[in-house]
């Protein structure tokens, strides 16, 4: 089995237990082969913490799932300097690791912690290590951290740093299934009542997901495809250049992760939809969801009730490809 295949069966696997939301395990798939974090925003109950479950049950990982509350403090998440005292009079300081150090890690309901907590997560995202009392720490190679938060049930959250969503290499939006495909997932549930009849599947192989990255580095990125890459995030600091319009909308536009990020993803697109080259419908097919959390809309976007899905839909009418 070639490693493409390999990863459409993981993508398969996950997408059997997570019926009518092809579109996220798709997007997680794509962060996995991009290397890249995901925050995942919906309403309750739509999947959002068994998707990332299922993901790690498919994948020979290990899973962290840290609750984040308002109580909760950065050593619980990094780990800390342990006193241990031996025999003989000699004691020592000892670094034991949090749940941070794992492959998967399931940040749940990350808004409801303060900012303090946030930032023990800044340095493991962007550099892949943790400092703890002056001594760094190296995270897995495979690192992907998946963070949830409610749109709607404010009350006792703290609104993200604009320095911490830019991190997340996507921002991916939950929905409401389809009503058959919601009488599928009552039938699923009812199934998984009942104890398993056959064997589990083995748990696909972490050196896939490597091959899969030193392929899709491989992936031909022509010079008209860099450019609009870039044009598109030049839109957001300079809509005027397009539309009035739209500069009224946009207050800040996207960061150079905002370019990086359409790079490394519509890459991984483009693999995974057996390309060896990337097109411009690979560089749409991700755009809203590498953008939308880059963007800072203006008190007239808001007023008007416009969303960054719609800003991005009109830029992307209007920037031409190279």
């Amino acid at each position: 089995m070639s490693t493409r295949d390999t990863i459409l069966d993981l993508k398969a696997r996950v997408s059997r237990s997570i019926i009518g939301q092809e579109h996220v395990v798709e997007r997680l798939v794509l962060a996995l082969l991009a290397d890249g974090h995901v925050l995942l925003e919906g309403l309750p109950g739509l999947a959002k913490t068994r998707a990332v479950k299922s993901l790690a049950e498919n994948l020979d990982t290990e899973l962290s799932r840290i609750q984040f509350t308002p109580d909760l403090l950065p050593s619980d998440i990094t780990g800390s300097e342990i006193y241990y005292s031996a025999e003989g009079g000699k004691s020592e300081f000892r670094f034991q690791a949090g749940p941070i150090f794992s492959n998967l890690i399931l940040a749940d309901e990350i808004n409801r912690a303060p900012a303090k907590v946030q930032s023990a997560l800044l340095e493991a995202m962007e550099e892949r290590q943790v400092t703890v009392a002056g001594e760094t720490h190296k995270l897995p190679e495979l690192f992907l951290v998946a963070a949830t938060q409610n749109p709607v049930e404010q009350e006792g959250t703290y609104p993200l740093p604009e320095a911490q969503m830019d991190r997340f290499l996507m921002h991916i939006l939950i929905e409401y299934t389809k009503e058959d495909d919601e009488v599928q997932v009552l039938r699923l549930v009812r199934s998984e009542e009942q104890p398993s009849q056959g064997e589990e599947p083995n748990a696909i192989e972490p050196q896939a997901v490597f091959d899969a990255r030193r392929e899709i580095h491989g992936v031909h990125v022509t010079e008209g495809i860099e450019r609009y890459i870039v044009d598109l995030v030049w839109a957001t600091r300079a809509p005027e250049r397009y539309d009035e319009q739209v500069a009224k909308w946009i207050q800040v536009g996207a960061s150079p992760r905002g370019s990086i990020g359409l790079d490394r993803t519509s890459r991984a697109h483009a693999w995974l939809h057996g390309r060896d080259h990337v097109t411009p419908d690979d560089v749409r097919a991700v755009a809203h969801d590498v953008l939308r959390h880059r963007l800072m809309l203006s008190y007239e976007a808001n007023a008007e009730g416009v969303t960054a899905n719609q800003v991005i839909d009109e830029l992307l009418k209007r920037v031409a490809v190279a």
